[in-house]
């Protein structure tokens, strides 16, 4: 195996420690072992390998052993700190600035050398916290998206492991209850704590060394639920994940750990019987199965594409819509036509207004689904949409079907029918022909300006956590 040139440049490093501490010249040590200095010099400096030979009459003139020079540990802090600045000056990351490696001199102080490579290991964990421009992390979640589309959304690994704890903590049939939550956290040796100081920038935090996932109090807002949250938490060390390397690693592990709560909340086993005998009755329901497993609206919905596409034979597409009308989770392998930047991104786009996800926000009985059948270049899909609001405010989750698999939903006898021609602009995006003529030139509106396109990108290993605020909470708990 030819060796690499850290190898080399720890060998010739060793050799130089070995021939320093004996006192002796490069011209000296060659003539002793039958080699020019220069060629020894080359050696020492990492730039050829020297033959097993030549390494033993090295160790025999210094008082060594081979396996001494041969040894991967650097002979000296100062050697150590050498092979430290060549390695970072020959990462990408360095290479990047286009600027010139620093040549190490043997008049170069330690602690000029010390600060040096203490500039490259902040400019390696910056580079580490600066997990992905808004565009990269764009691209890492449209690469998740179509990769789950390809497996129908679902993983049947997770799906194992749910159930397997699941009868673990003794949980037969019915909605998961906390109680038995706690158990499954017992069974992993955490306790659950409810708090009152959790870290705002923080959904839970799990102390590792004593054993406990603290949690707020009350649910938050948004539908998601103490048991949802612990559930996550304890998914992380059953799932195995370590600190993510990037973002698209941070984004594998919160779908993961998202899916294995859905699949503790609604068991596969279970959830397919039920959802099979919908089927058969011809009347599938979010709000049905929802309340089946006493979950929220948006994760029983959610949950559906896990199951209906690989069990039932159903393709389907999910959407959760914000009152603006921008997406912010998307689902779907029937091919629903959705808007999507130049990288492939949905999220954040701007959904047809004729859609069922815009339309439901007209409605003026909130508490019920609303159906509707929505002709598409790419045909025609039945939906059904239920609105909601949190602080942040209304949104939309919606459920939908080619219109040749309505047949097996509640509310296929809908007469409600819209024609969405999107992604052609002129559908809903421009104004119609006449009012642009009528009032082009004459209005100026007042923009109002989304201050998010100002944030910058959350940074660290965990985007958007507080590391102090999260040690501080922990060093109060302990």
């Amino acid at each position: 195996m030819v060796p690499s040139a850290l190898e080399l440049s720890t060998l010739g490093r060793r050799i130089r420690h070995q021939r320093l501490s004996h006192g002796y010249t490069l011209d000296a040590l060659g003539a002793i072992v039958g080699v020019a200095a220069s060629q020894l010099s080359l050696i020492e400096n990492g730039r050829r390998e020297p033959k097993l030979s030549l390494l033993q009459a090295i160790a025999t003139a210094t008082g060594t052993e081979v396996a001494d020079l041969l040894s991967p540990e650097p002979p000296s802090r100062r050697a150590a700190l050498e092979l430290e600045l060549e390695r970072a000056q020959a990462s990408p990351v360095f290479r990047r600035l286009g600027i010139p490696s620093l040549r190490v001199t043997k008049g170069m102080s330690d602690e000029t050398l010390e600060t040096v490579v203490g500039l490259h290991r902040e400019l390696q964990r910056r580079e580490r916290e600066a997990i992905a421009t808004p565009e990269e992390a764009r691209r890492a979640n449209t690469e998740l998206r179509l990769r789950m589309r390809s497996r129908d959304n679902h993983l049947p690994d997770i799906e194992q492991l749910a159930e397997r704890q699941l009868k673990a903590a003794g949980h037969v049939s019915g909605a998961l209850t906390h109680r038995t939550v706690s158990v499954m956290a017992s069974q992993l040796g955490f306790e659950l704590l409810y708090v009152n100081d959790l870290p705002h920038s923080t959904r839970s935090v799990t102390d590792l060394e004593n054993g406990r996932i603290y949690l707020p109090p009350a649910s938050i807002p948004g539908g998601h639920g103490l048991r949802s949250m612990a559930l996550q938490a304890m998914a992380h060390r059953l799932l195995g994940h370590t600190r993510p390397a990037d973002y698209a690693d941070f984004l594998q592990q919160r779908l993961e750990i998202t899916y294995f709560a859905a699949c503790c909340l609604m068991p596969e086993t279970a959830a397919v019987a039920f959802l099979r005998q919908a089927k058969k009755d011809r009347d599938l329901a979010v709000e049905d199965f929802r309340d089946a497993f006493g979950v929220t609206h948006d994760a029983a919905a959610m949950r559906m594409t896990n199951l209906l596409t690989v069990h039932l034979g159903i393709r389907l597409h999910f959407l959760r819509v914000e009152e603006a009308g921008t997406i912010a989770r998307v689902y779907e392998n029937d091919d629903l036509p959705l808007p999507m930047d130049v990288t492939g991104a949905v999220e954040g786009q701007f959904v047809c207004r004729r859609f069922a996800a815009r339309s439901a926000f007209a409605e003026q009985n909130r508490t019920t689904e609303h159906h509707q059948y929505t002709d598409t270049p790419a045909g025609t899909f039945w939906c059904s949409s239920q609105t909601g609001i949190t602080s942040a405010g209304e949104y939309s989750v919606t459920i939908g079907v080619p219109f040749d698999d309505a047949r097996w939903f509640r509310g296929r006898g809908t007469t409600k029918r819209a024609q969405s021609s999107c992604p052609d602009e002129s559908c809903c995006r421009r104004p119609p022909e006449d009012l642009s003529h009528r009032w082009e030139s004459k209005a100026w509106p007042s923009a109002r300006v989304h201050m998010q396109l100002f944030s910058p990108l959350p940074r660290g290993a965990f985007p958007g956590v507080d590391d102090g605020e999260v040690y501080a909470f922990l060093e109060r708990h302990a």
